[in-house]
């Protein structure tokens, strides 16, 4: 296993360690993406560490501990090991969060995509424009945001019923499918003691240059780390993520 480089920029007494996993296709610029939320994830109090190896899943010292899992691979292969760890952190409270392919479109096992709660399948016309909406106002990932323009890629995929959807795309009447048709874009769901975040924005840095959808993919993060076996803890002692007053992590 490659030895998960060290990317601390400030390190906050007793706060949340944040792990980036990033690799896979470049297609998605990883490395560039990933980094642009380094100093985000430190001005709230994360200890940030990067893994360009999918082997930190398994690797149970580097897992311990984990608050937020940042993931941005797309097209890998995941083995049943580092599956196992990854979905044993999840569960045991620590937040998963990613967005586009590099967390929809990054393993095909299906014991992945239950935990991610969706699966890419295409994204017909490329970079087409449309507009993402938000469906639920009232979450504090999407409040404040309305409809946002888009120029980029459509997702369409498969998305589980567990699902908070928080914001959708609509594909309008096209061959073959001759109706108008409705696909989760945003979403969160809870597995186990664990939170997850998906968008499907972020094929290029200029989608996660938007400010909404950077907004949104930043206010994501935070709700994902929100895990209440650790954070209202923390919280409580003035340690760990600072979420307030810019976020209240509920619901």
């Amino acid at each position: 296993m490659a030895q998960p480089r060290n990317f601390l920029v400030r390190e906050s007494p007793g706060g949340v360690k944040a792990l980036i996993v990033r690799g896979g296709w470049d297609i998605h610029s990883p490395v560039e993406a990933t980094d642009s939320f380094v100093p985000f994830l430190t001005e709230h109090g994360f200890t940030v560490e990067i893994a360009d190896d999918l082997g930190a899943y398994a690797d149970s010292a580097l897992m311990a501990g984990v608050g937020l899992i940042v993931q941005c691979w797309t097209e890998g292969q995941l083995t049943d090991e580092q599956f196992a760890g990854l979905d044993r952190a999840v569960r045991a409270g620590a937040g998963f969060a990613g967005w586009h392919g590099g967390i929809v479109a990054a393993f095909a096992r299906r014991d992945y995509q239950w935990l991610t709660g969706g699966w890419f399948l295409c994204h017909p016309g490329d970079l087409v424009a449309h507009t993402l909406t938000v469906t639920r106002p009232d979450h504090p990932i999407t409040a404040g945001i309305g409809e946002v323009a888009l120029e980029t890629e459509r997702y369409w995929l498969l998305a589980d019923a567990h699902n908070e959807v928080l914001a959708t795309i609509t594909f309008p009447p096209e061959e073959p499918w001759r109706e108008p048709v409705e696909h989760p874009a945003v979403w969160t769901r809870r597995w186990g003691d664990g939170r997850v975040f998906v968008s499907t924005v972020g094929h290029r840095m200029s989608d996660l240059d938007i400010p909404e959808i950077r907004t949104l993919t930043e206010r994501g993060l935070l709700w994902a780390a929100a895990s209440p076996t650790y954070v209202a803890g923390a919280l409580d002692q003035g340690s760990g993520p600072n979420l307030a007053p810019r976020f209240d992590p509920e619901p």
